[in-house]
């Protein structure tokens, strides 16, 4: 064991941070499947957990794979897979499997299935690090910088969009805050905001005209009428999640003891911070807040230690986009957001966002531990 421990290289912090998620997780979904293991697998209630962990240690190997490769690497090899990303996506709208309200494509084996919008997120964010990297000497001009960076965005966004409004919104997101950090001109990235708003108005404009053209728009609307609103009877699975989060007090109700999972829909993915926070109350619910943000604050130290450099903007890119997903499915569970279906990284049940998820972190090890080795070549040098 500290054979192995010895082995791990990168940001230490980020590292236990991801152990914390991941026994959380562990615990949670254990708890969580109980009636999905009576109604599928006759009683057996380890199954889900056992499948879990290992989903999870393939994830670790992924995580550790990921951190031993030099992350220059990743520039060239995603900017491959972007491609590849654009056409699974292109492909998943006529052929895709629908599952839990987003469009995949057909299931992989062991019962698994693959989201290409999780390759996107990966590959896309790669690329907008590499462009703003290289055109940092001529950042403000819109032919040879902007372009270059809002057209691919632009492409991969509206393909996620007809199947998955709000993880396209968190790339878009994501995108401009990659593109303020790397100097893009403010009145550029003010113009890709009226592109987007103006998109989503076109596609409105669409639906109100023709419906079956973008079926999912009528469930986004119904989603944000029926938060507005306040819809009880609508707003089933946030009532339930919100009765969770009231019956956890402080201290909560321990582990395995949650009441809630046997009537929330989806208690070991989407609303998964519901069931953690009955059984560990408030405190293990700001733990897991707090988890996230300390992830994100080791990203901004990288960024202070390397500025516009292709290492910070994808240890940024990547921690960003993560760090938003967790805290909007928070959102969702405390009512202060309508519901989107997005997982909590690292902690809800799954398979191949699992799997990407930690691909994502292991790159952000490799950026760290690339500046450790820097630093630690530049120490002698000075002395």
């Amino acid at each position: 064991m500290m054979a192995i421990l010895g082995r791990l290289k990168g940001d230490k912090v980020i590292w236990m941070v991801v152990i914390l998620l991941s026994v959380f997780s562990l615990l949670a979904v254990y708890s969580s499947t109980g009636t999905l293991a009576y109604k599928y697998q006759h009683g057996n209630t380890e199954y889900y957990m056992m499948k879990h962990l290992i989903i999870l240690l393939l994830g670790f190997f992924l995580m550790y794979l990921a951190h031993r490769v030099k992350y220059t690497y990743y520039s060239r090899i995603f900017q491959i897979g972007l491609y590849i990303a654009a056409i699974l996506l292109l492909i998943t709208l006529f052929i895709g499997l629908e599952l839990n309200e987003a469009k995949r494509l057909l299931p992989l084996p062991f019962n698994l299935t693959f989201q290409p919008s999780d390759l996107a997120k990966l590959t896309l964010i790669t690329y907008l690090a590499r462009v703003l990297t290289l055109k940092q000497d001529k950042i403000k001009d819109f032919s040879s910088a902007f372009i270059p960076v809002i057209v691919p965005v632009l492409i991969i966004c509206l393909l996620i969009l007809p199947a998955n409004f709000s993880t396209s919104a968190i790339l878009f997101a994501t995108s401009l805050v990659l593109m303020f950090i790397g100097r893009i001109s403010m009145k550029h990235i003010m113009a890709m905001i009226g592109i987007g708003v103006f998109s989503l108005l076109l596609v409105y404009l669409v639906y109100s005209i023709a419906p079956d053209a973008f079926p999912r728009f009528g469930t986004w609307k119904s989603r944000i009428e029926n938060f507005s609103n306040g819809d009880t009877e609508a707003n089933y699975q946030v009532e339930q999640a919100k009765i969770a989060i009231a019956s956890g007090g402080i201290i909560g109700k321990m582990p395995g003891n949650s009441d809630q999972r046997n009537f929330l829909p989806h208690p070991y993915s989407d609303f998964i911070f519901a069931i953690i926070v009955e059984e560990y109350g408030l405190i293990g619910g700001i733990i897991v807040v707090m988890l996230y943000l300390i992830l994100l604050y080791r990203a901004v130290k990288i960024v202070a230690r390397c500025p516009k450099n292709f290492g910070a903007f994808l240890a940024i890119g990547v921690t960003f986009s993560l760090v938003f997903q967790a805290m909007i499915n928070m959102g969702v569970a405390v009512n202060l957001l309508p519901v989107t279906g997005q997982t909590l990284p690292l902690i809800s049940m799954g398979g191949t966002s699992i799997w990407f998820t930690s691909l994502s972190i292991g790159i952000i090890l490799s950026v760290s531990r690339d500046l450790e080795t820097q630093e630690v070549n530049v120490e002698p040098a000075m002395q």
